[in-house]
């Protein structure tokens, strides 16, 4: 694929602190990217900067090949659509998309085409007299996509757009933008800290965290193979374990050797082991490689979410076998449940659940800008 935008070494401070350090980063044609992370990584920062509205301290942006850095937003051919949505209270729905075209003084029947054509597109054909106050929260994020759509940008920012909706509007929403950007052939670059909106959505995910990219990728990639602890934790749940590669293809931890996929590591080397709880096998006591103890069972559905202490690490499995408090178990593990790692400066400080409830757990994101 084409590359549409560039970046080559982005770092950017803001008074004295340092929240982007050398970001180099390609973006491609007809491309859906996320740019993932906790509040405060960065990845507004980013954002704005693609779309002109700060400049990088060093480190240039091209866009098909040309230098960006001083070229003001509205000459970019790049559109943005913010959390809050900025629609005209004053015009309705058709006169909010079709503003850009009214500045630019095109044809009277040409515009009504148009915004017809892109009212049609985000779903919202019969809302064209209709005032954008009046709409929901969700309507008036289309009408925000549309108008931001109209003028056929190169490249769509969007940042945090579905943070202020509901929940199951929230994941409608992901359907319709990704439909949008297959049907438009428009490259959108999306921020969010949700990893399952950047998961369903995404064709590339890169996850930052304080200011660096820890890893770009497919988001099987990123969620099958991660690369270091931040990204193990920060996609899904993970058990993170300390482990020792003893050769190629074998890895002990938890007082037991196991047979695994990965290579290329020096014999004896300490490592990061990742099992994902949905990878785990309980099975009896006596026939478990590993044992442990039941500290915590919360159903949640379609399945149990079990805390187990094994020599004092608490692990966490997602299980559909019913387990009690209490209950001593065993569990094994298949040799493509386990991937291994290399210590970072993240290990050591994800991946044990001795803490874990789920009420912490939501606390602790509030979400926000960056």
């Amino acid at each position: 694929m084409k590359k549409i935008i560039e970046l080559k070494n982005i770092s950017k401070a803001f008074d004295g602190e340092q929240v982007l350090t050398n970001i180099s980063l390609d973006i491609h044609d007809n491309e859906f990217i996320t740019l993932l992370g906790p509040s405060g990584c960065g990845k507004t920062t980013l954002l704005r900067m693609i779309g002109g509205f700060e400049n990088p301290d060093e480190g240039d942006i091209l866009f098909l090949g040309e230098r960006l850095n001083d070229t003001p937003p509205h000459k970019r051919n790049i559109n943005t659509v913010f959390q809050k949505y900025a629609l005209f209270p004053h015009l309705n729905v058709f006169e909010n998309v079709a503003f850009a075209l009214r500045e630019r003084k095109v044809p009277k029947d040409e515009i009504k085409e148009k915004v017809t054509e892109m009212l049609n597109l985000v779903m919202l054909g019969s809302f064209a007299n209709r005032s954008v106050t009046s709409l929901s929260g969700g309507q008036q994020q289309r009408v925000a996509i549309a108008r931001a759509l109209i003028s056929h940008p190169k490249v769509l920012l969007l940042d945090e757009p579905l943070g202020a909706l509901d929940l199951k509007l929230r994941k409608d929403m992901q359907q319709e933008l990704k439909k949008i950007q297959q049907s438009t052939g428009i490259t959108f670059v999306f921020v969010t800290h949700d990893q399952e909106e950047a998961l369903s959505m995404s064709d590339t995910i890169v996850v930052l965290n304080e200011g660096r990219i820890q890893q770009i990728g497919t988001p099987a990639d990123i969620y099958n193979e991660p690369q270091n602890a931040f990204v193990a934790d920060f996609i899904g749940e993970s058990n993170i374990i300390d482990g020792i590669m003893l050769e190629n293809y074998k890895v002990k931890f938890s007082g037991h050797t196991f047979d695994c996929l990965d290579k290329g590591f020096a014999h004896g080397e300490p490592v990061d082991v990742v099992v994902r709880p949905e990878d785990v096998d309980i099975v009896p006591v006596e026939k478990g490689e590993i044992k442990g103890t039941v500290t915590q069972v919360t159903f949640m559905g379609v399945h149990n979410e079990i805390i187990v202490d094994i020599g004092g690490f608490k692990w966490m499995i997602q299980t559909t076998d019913s387990v009690n408090v209490g209950e001593n178990i065993g569990i094994t593990l298949e040799p493509d449940a386990i991937h291994i790692m290399k210590k970072s400066e993240y290990s050591g400080m994800y991946g044990d659940y001795s803490s874990y409830s789920n009420e912490l757990d939501e606390l602790s994101d509030p979400g926000g800008d960056e």
